[in-house]
């Protein structure tokens, strides 16, 4: 059984806009895939039509071997989300957000009371409790948005672009929340239009454009098909020597301190490679994003 299975999902707005077309996919319990598009590509639809936020036009959604309008109840209980836009109540405090949460999957008070301050303690907000949402700053909001959506403990939990507009430290933060959760079982979904983000997190990637999925399958083996990925590293010692004994590698030599090579994956032999020859590595930066080469690509 998926934890998600689509058919042929369709959404038809009332301009004649089409915003998905025939959409079909599946999703492993466990699997954390990553919906990579540009603004406008589908994904905020996709996931509110899975939410049951937008109706859907025609197509199948089963959540758990369940389908989703026929037993709406129990495909609410099983999925969480995390919007991209703040939507918390304002003036109200952090604690009771999540209580009222609890409260709309019929979960007791004092169970909810204990499921919030587990929450709020383990993602930083607990002194920020008898706050209202108003006075939190934005990184603090993210993570009581991402507190609430974990109150009725989904196994299924959709992150809309939750770094859209983020600080780098935020980001850091929210990447790890995903990763904790998806090392705990839980199935993670992720829109994004960041190919870092992509790469650095999910095992499962589709590729959404114009309401289709271009590209759907293994993170590793898509990137595989991807071109070379252009390193720049600054390094400490004889550059020409170690450039000539390796004249396979295409090395280019940039000035006395910096070269350029293009890796097929294999970073750490390259890495090693220098090393063992004394040379002293000072930085490594990449240069090009060989996921959104690839990307750039299919969406021609």
């Amino acid at each position: 059984m998926y934890a998600i299975q689509v058919d042929n999902l369709c959404k038809t707005y009332n301009s004649d806009f089409k915003a998905l077309k025939d959409l079909s996919l599946t999703v492993n319990k466990g699997e954390f895939l990553c919906l990579l598009g540009r603004n406008g590509a589908g994904k905020t639809t996709f996931v509110q039509m899975l939410c049951s936020l937008v109706r859907i036009t025609s197509g199948k959604v089963k959540v758990y071997g369940k389908d989703l309008i026929k037993d709406s109840n129990f495909v609410k209980s099983k999925i969480g989300l995390v919007p991209q836009e703040f939507n918390l109540a304002m003036f109200e405090c952090c604690l009771q957000i999540l209580i009222t949460q609890a409260g709309y999957y019929g979960i007791p008070y004092k169970q909810s009371y204990h499921r919030a301050k587990e929450l709020l303690q383990e993602l930083d907000l607990w002194h920020k409790r008898k706050h209202n949402s108003m006075s939190l700053s934005g990184g603090m909001k993210r993570r009581l948005m991402i507190a609430r959506a974990l109150m009725h403990d989904p196994d299924v939990i959709f992150f809309d672009e939750p770094t859209a507009g983020v600080d780098i430290e935020m980001r850091q933060v929210v990447w790890e929340i995903m990763k904790k959760l998806n090392k705990r079982g839980k199935t993670i979904i992720l829109t994004t239009h960041y190919f870092e983000e992509a790469e650095k997190l999910c095992d499962t990637l589709a590729i959404l454009d114009q309401g289709k999925i271009r590209i759907h399958g293994n993170l590793n083996e898509i990137l595989n098909k991807c071109s070379k990925q252009v390193y720049q590293f600054k390094l400490n010692g004889n550059l020409q020597n170690f450039v000539e004994n390796n004249r396979e590698l295409n090395i280019k030599i940039l000035d006395i301190n910096n070269i350029e090579v293009a890796i097929d994956g294999n970073l750490d032999f390259f890495l090693k490679k220098i090393i063992n020859t004394k040379i002293e590595v000072l930085s490594v930066k990449p240069l090009n994003s060989r996921l959104e080469d690839y990307f750039l690509n299919i969406i021609k």
